[in-house]
């Protein structure tokens, strides 16, 4: 009997992979059963999947660090997603890991973000019941936001690595099977993310003048190097290099490259994110966030013709914060401008 390009494929996983790499064909499934792709393995279909989503597409109008920047290259989400990938891929190479398993968590680890970036998450944290974790939102938008309630379909490994991409503060390589993927194509995406967002922020507070070459720890760039490209070259040949050598099965980097990643992480904690110069657009951002939730839990029939649903889906506040998640910065302000601010008169 024929085989199919997909099982063609997967052969070749078998073939090339590494031992410790997770294989397409070993998959555990998704939550609902669909008939398998004839031409792609499970994980391409996924990364295919979120590629062609609508909560993809608004990453490009969300903030990374700086909000609604006026230059061309500051980085978006979007943008920050795609960097992301692109080392998090360059790792899962060298180890000879599942790419495909690698893009896929990588491109859908911050579909839940919300606008106006990590005070935007703050936000929503505060006042909604329950809480709100970006992480967790974004495994809701797969599951369940995606293609009008009925989700991405996607399989365990993908949630799995979506749902614990997150580190905040803490550790840089993770140890506590609790917080940890299950798959080593997981881990690399949450070493990658680190890597990726140190790296660009530094540039991009360099950009907009919040901090100068000369700002940065002097120990650190003797260490990983003095420009930015530098400094991805070389955590990301250090991850590479210690974990060959380990041959322990587990993501790798050496003391110095570790703590050098440590005190930058520290310093744009410092310098950039806590700065005054950075956050005091957010306080106008937060107070955005907040007048549009309590307004459209307030208004619900308004709520729902913005929605363009006749029942909610879940509990009223819960489907407000959906709804508050997803937006893109431009689009939080407008309808606060259309809700709260009084329109021009119009003479005919």
């Amino acid at each position: 009997m024929t085989r199919t390009i997909r099982e063609e494929l997967e052969q070749r996983e078998k073939e090339m992979l590494s031992p410790i790499a997770t294989l397409s064909s070993k998959t555990k499934g998704r939550q609902f059963f669909e008939e398998e792709c004839p031409l792609r393995p499970a994980f391409q279909h996924d990364r295919d999947r979120i590629i062609h989503s609508k909560s993809f597409r608004r990453l490009k109008h969300k903030t990374q660090v700086f909000l609604i920047p006026m230059g061309d290259h500051y980085r978006t989400r979007l943008t920050h997603t795609l960097e992301v990938s692109q080392i998090a891929r360059t790792i899962a190479k060298a180890l000879r890991l599942n790419e495909d398993l690698t893009e896929a968590i990588s491109l859908g680890h911050d579909l839940g973000h919300t606008p106006f970036g990590h005070a935007g998450e703050d936000t929503l944290n505060e006042i909604v019941p329950g809480g709100f974790s970006h992480a967790d939102q974004s495994l809701r938008v797969v599951d369940l936001l995606e293609k009008d309630g009925k989700g991405l379909n996607l399989t365990f490994e993908v949630r799995d690595g979506i749902l614990k991409h997150t580190k905040g503060k803490g550790e840089i390589l993770c140890e506590d099977p609790e917080a940890m993927a299950l798959t080593i194509e997981g881990r690399v995406v949450r070493i990658a993310d680190i890597i990726a967002y140190i790296n660009h922020d530094i540039d991009d507070a360099i950009r907009g003048e919040v901090i100068s070459p000369r700002d940065i720890p002097a120990d650190c760039l003797r260490c990983l190097g003095d420009t930015h490209s530098k400094r991805i070259n070389s955590m990301v040949n250090d991850i590479i290099r210690e974990t060959l050598r380990s041959k322990e099965g587990r993501l790798t980097l050496s003391t110095d490259v570790l703590s050098a990643i440590w005190k930058l992480r520290e310093f744009l904690w410092e310098h950039v994110y806590e700065s005054e110069t950075v956050h005091s657009d957010f306080h106008k951002a937060t107070k955005i966030l907040r007048e549009l939730y309590k307004y459209l839990v307030d208004h619900p029939d308004y709520f729902l013709t913005l929605i363009k649903m006749e029942s909610p889906h879940d509990s009223l506040e819960r489907c407000v914060c959906d709804f508050i998640a997803g937006m893109t910065d431009r689009y939080a302000f407008s309808l606060y401008e259309k809700i709260f601010l009084p329109l021009p008169w119009v003479i005919l």
